[in-house]
């Protein structure tokens, strides 16, 4: 599965699909994490409030990976390291 994130929906929306299709409960998804079910709930519902470390845990946990790369047709301008 290769997905572009556009919004932090998208990543709660990706959460909740795998945790679906890997036939989780969030409480057992929750308790592999080392968290509250009902955080994990609202990290599904509001995942801006997710850090770097979190996502990258919530990732490795569900089977995925993040990647970033360079968009197709797309150079990066000098501006864009310096936001």
């Amino acid at each position: 599965m290769r997905l572009n994130i556009t919004t932090p929906a998208q990543v709660g929306e990706i959460v909740r699909a795998r945790r679906k299709a890997l036939k989780l409960s969030q409480a057992e998804l929750a308790t592999r994490l080392g968290i509250s079910q009902s955080r994990l709930s609202v990290v599904e519902q509001s995942p801006e409030t997710l850090t770097l470390e979190r996502l990258i845990a919530l990732a490795n946990v569900l089977g995925l990976s993040l990647v970033l790369q360079d968009k197709p047709g797309r150079e990066p301008k000098t501006s864009d390291a310096a936001w």
